[in-house]
Formats: structure tokens, sequence, C-alpha cells
């Protein structure tokens, strides 16, 4: 096996397109990462709030001025005033629609995959280095690109494209298979937190790797991943 890093970066969406949660570990069961992406924001016409037009996915303006976190079934979503409501609140689809200026309700996953293209999503500090060399003046921060894992790589280059059909095991027992590009949206580019909105990151991903951008992964071998553990290819 080939040793290629560590897993440096942990992170949770409990809530689809909302900011998500730094973890020191995450359990992966056959579905993915428990607990994540779990809700989504729906529309009057049954679309969940995405940062792009599709068949499943609508666009909607504002889910990230909105951060979720979550412990065991319930989910708590912090809103642009500072209020905290839970997934149980019996205001909360109202304070959704006001922030979101459209009638929309939180809903949990059932027959329709909340998940995009892959379970899993990872990417590579040599990735983020190389972008940062293209656009010296932007941003460029991991919360952007939303990953589940984020691995700390010493290669070149978005490494991560090269790994495509490949195993990916951890030191703790979790193996991932590599199964696609991730492509990206506009939504690296927009607004979160005290980042700011920069259109030239999806232009310049667009430009330069046909929007694509990191790798989706299929979980093989359940477990536990724990911030630091090294990461191999096989």
């Amino acid at each position: 096996m080939q040793s290629i890093g560590a897993a440096s970066s942990l992170w949770r969406y409990p809530v689809k397109s909302l900011l998500g949660e730094k973890l020191d570990s995450l359990a992966f069961d056959g579905r993915g990462v428990v607990g994540d992406r779990i809700f989504a924001v729906r529309n009057r016409a049954g679309k969940f709030g995405s940062g792009k037009n599709t068949r499943r996915f609508a666009r909607i303006e504002g889910l990230l001025r909105m951060s979720a976190s979550s412990d065991a079934d319930l989910v708590s979503l912090q809103l642009p005033d500072g209020r905290i409501m839970s997934n149980d609140h019996p205001d909360l689809n109202q304070a959704l629609s006001s922030v979101l200026e459209q009638e929309v309700t939180l809903a949990r996953e059932e027959a329709i995959s909340h998940l995009d293209a892959g379970p899993v999503h990872l990417i590579s500090t040599s990735a983020l280095h190389w972008l940062r060399g293209l656009l010296p003046e932007s941003r460029i921060d991991e919360r952007r690109f939303r990953p589940n894992i984020l691995l700390s790589t010493t290669g070149v280059g978005v490494v991560e494209h090269d790994w495509l059909g490949k195993t990916l095991s951890f030191s703790g027992g979790l193996r991932l298979q590599i199964s696609g590009l991730t492509e990206r949206c506009v939504m690296t580019g927009m607004r979160q937190s005290e980042l700011p909105d920069d259109l030239m990151i999806p232009r310049t991903i667009g430009e330069h790797m046909q929007f694509n951008f990191g790798v989706y992964a299929q979980v093989i071998e359940p477990g536990v991943l724990r911030q630091g553990e090294h990461a191999f290819l096989e």
C-alpha cells in the first residue's frame, strides 16, 4: 500500500447546503457519513435546496447564512439572527421560510436521496495549495468545498483526481473506493461566515479543471475515522 497522507479535518453537514460542523471523528456506514445531510430544505415544488438546479435540487439563495449541528437524532439550526432552533421546533418551518423569502420545510431524507453524486466527499491539501497558487488574492478555504474529509497530502496539484477506481484505506480500518470526480457549482464562490463572495473561484476551477475539484467515494468497509489517521492507497 502507498502512504498518501492523513485525515487532517473531518466535517459533517446535518442539513444539506447549510454550514456544517467540524468534528474529531466521523462514523461511516453503507450510506456514507452517519448523520450527514439527513435533512434538507424543501421548496413548494418538492425540490431540495442547493447551489444548483437539477432534477432533484433547486438553487435557493441564503442557505449558507445558516448552520446546523447534530446530537443523535436532534439537529439544531442557527439562523442568521442568532436564534437556535431544533428540527422538532413547531415554528422552524415558518422561521426558515422567512429567512429564505419563500415557503419551505425542513425534510428528513426518505425515498429520494439528499446526497449529490456520491456519499463521501474528499479533497486534498495539495489541491487547495494548487488553487491558491492560481488565485493568490482569494480566500481559498476548505469550507468553500464542503468536504467530509480533508486529506493532508504532499503531492503536487489536484492529486485525488488520479485515485479514481482505487481503494483508500485508513489506519483505523475504514476503507473507501474512489468513485468519481466532484463537479462544482457557483456555491464554492458564495459568501459564508467571514469568507467573501468570490466568483473567480468557480470560474478558475471551470477553466482549469472543467469544473471538477475533489472526489467522491463509496464506503466498502464501514468504521470510525479519527482526525490524524494515516491514509493509504491500495
